[in-house]
């Protein structure tokens, strides 16, 4: 089996078990096919296609924001929103949908609107570096600068918990024989780093060892 395929399979099954243990019964195999369908497409950029297979997906999370998402990238904004409230009310803990409204409401000059959104989002996930950047801009938007940059500071820092994700994933790739894709993990997460930390050491240590083998 080639790559693509196998990739694709493991996705597929993935989303298979996202329906076994769904609680809405009126799911079926039809949906999350055509969920796969879509993602190929969005991820070709083929922002139409994905609004067309998803048009009458309305009882799926993760089809509502692709398609939302979609038709934001389309520049359909009133059917972005639309979409992602419908999202939102089927799933209220729905980060990505939310995020995404925010951003329609900014760009539709509903300031407010997406304000209140991100303080939502803020007040469940703090440390969401993609809330924060939004609410940076959303506070750069009101030419309320020290705020944005106090909203950009929380970001910096916790930036090294993505730092921590690539350094592990660099160990992983490192066992595995892959000591060039443990180099580019290992720089990446130095560059994500706000300041000098304990963190810098491991990274440094790590890419030590594999140079030296390599």
């Amino acid at each position: 089996m080639k790559i693509s395929g196998l990739i694709k399979f493991i996705f597929f099954t993935l989303l298979i078990m996202i329906f076994l243990v769904s609680c809405d019964k009126s799911l079926d195999t039809e949906s999350i096919r055509l969920y796969v369908l879509a993602h190929d497409a969005y991820l070709l950029g083929q922002m139409d296609d994905v609004i067309e297979i998803l048009k009458t997906q309305n009882k799926f999370s993760p089809s509502l924001i692709l398609r939302a998402k979609a038709e934001y990238f389309s520049g359909d904004l009133e059917n972005a929103e639309k979409t992602c409230r419908k999202a939102i009310k089927l799933r209220p803990s729905s980060l990505e949908a939310s995020l995404y409204l925010a951003r329609v409401l900014r760009e539709s000059g509903d300031f407010k609107g997406a304000e209140s959104v991100i303080e939502n989002l803020l007040a469940d996930n703090p440390q969401d570096i993609r809330a924060l950047r939004l609410a940076a801009e959303l506070a750069s938007d009101a030419e309320k600068f020290g705020e944005a940059a106090l909203f950009l500071d929380r970001a910096a820092e916790y930036s090294a918990e993505s730092a921590m994700v690539l350094l592990d994933r660099a160990r992983l790739r490192w066992i595995a024989g892959r000591g060039s894709e443990a180099l580019e993990d290992l720089s990446r997460a130095r560059a994500m780093l706000p300041w000098d930390t304990p963190l810098i050491r491991s990274i440094s240590n790590l890419e030590r060892t594999i140079k030296e083998v390599m």
